[in-house]
């Protein structure tokens, strides 16, 4: 007894500082990239497109994780790749700003997203291999709390402290080189903390035998694409977030183009609050609740209202861009109403993945799963930024509203059994 007590102390000293920096990261590829190119007056074409593409690395992520689970131990990935996405973070202040600062960053920004990904693998193999399986139980809702923190924190934490700067007098490229100088040093001090608090289990080592490991990785990548049903569920994990993967890009840039070009004109700071503090608060709070309400209920008799919460609140921006309200309230309300939306309705896709991953290869189909959630993501929201060009912000959003058709499409599609998410009555 006093064995566990002594081990669960110590997964305290490392699991929430282990996923809270694997957020950040992910964060500032995904999410920060966005707002800085904005502050920097890249277009929105452009913003879409480039960006759009750092989400390959989560997409291809588990074509390489047999590199991880054959070369090394995942103790010292995890301390490479954070030692490494620090540096990187630095050098993307140290580009801010430059003659060349979007191609520089740029490429900075997806070897950050690649380290990102394969900071992922490692984590997630490491806490399999570190723990006992009662305290793998036990530690999930801290690993997921603390990536969600993160991502609080990277989306909305870091915005507001860049636009409290530029209120305070500094151009927007000075702003964001101290935002990246603080989550370059943060990257680093936590690979130095991990270095010395990781425990170190006895199964984290290079694999032994690297070519079978090898030819049973492809056998189980192969038995993904020969379950049944695939071809429904694949159209769904691409085609469920179809309108959302739009929306999402091209937000922040219209809360903070002028009213003149339909924008909303607000500050870095302002947008720093309403939509990735308030926002994202309001994401979160959904999926706790559609969570909640699939373990009494049951993710079948859910998926109708989970697929109509996704999608139809997407209509408040229809309302934000023709209106152009000038109530902060408003904005906020409108912003934190659709990210609530997003959130509950969010729940059923991540519940669908891991019903469709079930089987002998669950944790590797999963990770597949979550490939092809990426790939989702990437390639409607790279083509969002012409779109928006060609049409306003107006027409832009009525288009959003109708792409929701696929998504309603799949959701009748993919079959769930009546049960799959209810926790079970004692």
């Amino acid at each position: 007894m006093e064995r566990n007590d002594t081990s669960a102390a110590r997964a305290w000293s490392w699991i929430p500082s282990l996923y809270f920096t694997q957020g950040l990261p992910n964060a500032a590829a995904a999410a920060l990239s966005v707002v800085v190119y904005k502050n920097l007056g890249v277009s929105n074409t452009d913003i879409a497109l480039y960006t759009g593409w750092l989400y390959l690395p989560w997409v291809i992520k588990p074509l390489w994780s047999p590199l991880v689970e054959l070369l090394g131990r995942k103790r010292g990935w995890i301390v490479a790749t954070q030692f490494v996405m620090g540096a990187l973070l630095a050098s993307v202040a140290l580009a801010l700003p430059g003659p060349e600062y979007f191609r520089a960053t740029l490429a900075l920004f997806w070897l950050i997203a690649f380290g990102s990904a394969t900071h992922d693998i490692a984590a997630d193999g490491f806490y399999l291999l570190a723990l006992p399986e009662h305290q793998r139980a036990a530690f999930v809702g801290v690993r997921s709390t603390f990536f969600r923190l993160a991502m609080l924190a990277g989306q909305g934490g870091l915005v507001l402290l860049a636009g409290v700067w530029m209120e305070r007098g500094l151009a927007p490229a000075q702003a964001w080189r101290g935002v990246f100088w603080l989550l370059g040093g943060w990257l680093v001090a936590v690979g130095l903390l991990h270095a010395f608090v990781l425990p170190r289990p006895a199964g984290d080592g290079p694999a032994p035998h690297r070519r079978a490991l090898l030819a049973e990785w492809w056998a189980v990548f192969a038995a993904f694409f020969r379950k049944p049903g695939i071809a429904t569920a694949l159209a769904f994990m691409l085609l469920y977030r179809f309108a959302e993967a739009q929306l999402t890009k091209l937000v922040q840039p219209f809360l903070l183009d002028p009213r003149a070009e339909g924008g909303l004109a607000l500050t870095t700071k302002q947008v720093g609050l309403f939509y990735n503090t308030i926002g994202v608060a309001a994401l979160l709070a959904g999926g706790l609740l559609g969570g909640w309400i699939v373990s009494r209920r049951g993710l079948k008799r859910l998926l109708w209202p989970m697929a109509l919460a996704l999608n139809v609140p997407n209509l408040v921006y229809v309302y934000l861009s023709l209106v152009q309200p000038e109530s902060l309230t408003a904005i906020g309300g409108a912003v934190a109403v659709e990210q609530f939306g997003y959130g509950f309705g969010f729940t059923a896709y991540m519940l669908y993945l891991m019903l469709f991953a079930e089987g002998p290869n669950k944790t590797a189909h999963y990770a597949i799963c979550t490939g092809f959630m990426a790939l989702g993501m990437m390639l409607p929201g790279m083509m969002s930024g012409w779109l928006q060009a060609q049409l306003g912000y107006v027409n832009f959003f009525g288009w959003v509203c109708l792409a929701t058709i696929p998504s309603f499409v799949v959701t009748a599609l993919i079959k769930v059994d009546d049960h799959f998410g209810r926790a079970r009555a004692r």
